[in-house]
């Protein structure tokens, strides 16, 4: 049994992922949409071509996206990739890099940088100095 993908659905799952509300994206569709109107299209299964390539190109989303998107299908590819024996994988990793060494190396980096920094506004204000007498 093919189950039938649910395009309003998905624009709607799509703009909330975007963080747009309802009246924004009526808003841009143009001066004959309202927060109404949006919200009457994303209960439609299924949306006419030209209307759903003008909200592609507002949400910045290919018009595929909409056409394809199965949460269930989505969801079971999840569920079945992540099983418990992907804890074991984590366990398996062994770090090779000693956290006090790095924390060392990055403290002496800063007082290099430091020490650079100091030497180069040493200069700067001998530049200046002599800018200063030269007038």
């Amino acid at each position: 049994m093919e189950q039938k993908i649910h395009q309003g659905r998905n624009v709607k799952r799509f703009r909330e992922m975007l963080g747009i509300k309802q009246e924004s994206l009526a808003l841009d569709l143009g001066d004959d949409w309202n927060q109404k109107k949006v919200s009457l299209l994303e209960q439609k299964e299924t949306i006419e071509d030209p209307l759903l390539q003008k909200i592609s190109e507002v949400l910045k989303i290919p018009v595929e996206a909409f056409q394809n998107f199965d949460e269930e299908q989505a969801i079971n590819i999840i569920a079945n990739t992540f099983q418990d024996d992907a804890v074991a994988y984590a366990e398996q990793y062994k770090c090779n890099i000693n956290p006090l060494d790095k924390i060392i190396q990055l403290h002496e980096e800063k007082i290099a940088l430091y020490e650079r920094m100091l030497t180069e506004k040493d200069d700067m204000m001998s530049r200046l100095e002599a800018l200063i007498k030269g007038k």
